[in-house]
């Protein structure tokens, strides 16, 4: 999910602050999830998927195709 995760920031142009204070969570904790240091929840997953606006499966690497189908 790491590499997934900063992708999809960066392409948003979102800094990990900003992404944080949408999603009311730490910075630093987008910061462990981004390098692989802490694995993201179930419910953390939901929220990044709804966020970014694709699936799980995408943000977990499984996929490449970031739709929702």
């Amino acid at each position: 999910m790491n590499f997934r995760l900063k992708e999809l920031r960066t392409q948003k142009h979102l800094s990990q602050t900003r992404l944080a204070l949408d999603l009311n969570m730490n910075q630093n904790t987008i910061c462990r999830y981004e390098t692989g240091v802490r694995e993201a929840d179930y419910k953390t997953l939901i929220i990044l998927a709804d966020y970014f606006d694709v699936s799980i499966d995408y943000l977990l690497g499984r996929t490449d195709n970031p739709n929702m189908n």
